[in-house]
């Protein structure tokens, strides 16, 4: 007994399973598994043992089991992925878990890598992504929003689904105004577009992307380049609409022509226009739910998936906002 508790020890099989892929390099996996759930974890041949408390123990074995069944699948995964695990299965029960034979995934046959959903949030946005025409996905940063919507993009151009990608974001946070900057336009723009410029590097070999930007079958512009075009047979995204005002967003949604796809990524604690009421992001909720063929998702702190730390400063956030609310 210890403060009262039962302590228990609880053994899983692990036959099978890839030991250095379920324990990590230095055993990594285990003390995160320690860290998350106040209990001792150790490998016994092919068994994983549990010890500690019994609620303890109860709470860790569906996490354990399913780090168990990716080290069979020979499927990687990292201590951010544990913390994302425990959050799902807290949440949902182990349907909180993504499986790695989960039909939502994105290959990308130009750099041979598979890209698969690591939260319950991000699932439902790519299934939307796929079943829908617009789609506005609202969350916080490193959530997936961009990421994953470029993926699709990406996915769609290799299947020729569509015959040009155009990516667009508000060029900088007070209505596009670039003149105080120095340098020509690109070089003025280029650095508020260069997210979408990692992202895409990030999935296709780099030749590839400037062949692709060069001859106009990926596009990457501020949003007032928007104006007065019909994109067709495209996919269009549109980063950081919170930056972009009613009339800009207006402006945006009208330019889908025939056999294309929009997705609108936005963060509504990030609104850096002069007055947060102008942003067509918080307006677009109102004007176009339950409309047939637009899907909104929202993703929170349990689909972040950068830095286990993110998740933990996006909370304090919150809670910070939500005093300051009730203290007004």
């Amino acid at each position: 007994m210890a403060n009262g508790e039962t302590m228990v020890e609880h053994r899983l099989d692990a036959e099978g399973a890839d030991p250095l892929m379920l324990a990590g390099v230095n055993d990594r996996n285990m003390h995160e598994l320690s860290r998350l759930f106040s209990v001792r974890v150790v490998m016994r041949g092919d068994h994983l043992v549990l010890t500690g408390p019994l609620p303890a123990v109860e709470r860790a074995v569906p996490v354990v089991q399913h780090m168990i069944e990716l080290a069979r699948l020979r499927a990687p995964f990292d201590t951010t992925d544990i913390a994302r695990f425990t959050d799902g299965v807290d949440a949902l029960g182990m349907e909180g878990i993504v499986h790695p034979n989960d039909e939502v995934r994105i290959a990308l046959p130009g750099s041979r890598r598979v890209i698969v959903p690591k939260s319950d949030g991000q699932r439902c946005y790519v299934r939307a992504i796929q079943a829908n025409d617009i789609v506005i996905g609202i969350g916080p940063a490193g959530t997936g929003k961009t990421y994953l919507a470029v993926a699709a993009a990406v996915d769609a151009l290799y299947k020729k689904r569509v015959k040009r990608i155009v990516l667009a974001r508000p060029a900088v946070e007070a209505g596009e105004n670039l003149g105080f900057l120095p340098g020509d336009l690109q070089e003025k723009v280029d650095p508020y577009l260069r997210p979408l410029y990692d992202a895409l590097e990030d999935m296709m070999p780099h030749e590839r992307v400037q062949r692709a930007l060069e001859d106009s079958t990926i596009e990457i512009a501020p949003l007032a380049y928007m104006r007065g075009r019909t994109l067709s047979d495209a996919f269009v995204i549109l980063d950081e609409a919170q930056n972009a005002t009613r009339a800009q967003m207006k402006m945006f949604l009208t330019r889908l022509g025939l056999n294309s796809r929009v997705v609108i990524t936005g963060d509504k604690t990030q609104i850096d226009l002069p007055s947060k009421s102008d942003s067509g992001l918080l307006e677009v909720e109102e004007i176009l739910g339950g409309i047939e063929g637009i899907d909104f998702v929202y993703l929170d702190a349990k689909d972040v998936i950068r830095h286990r730390l993110v998740k933990d400063i996006i909370r304090a956030y919150e809670r910070d906002d939500a005093a300051e609310a009730v203290g007004s």
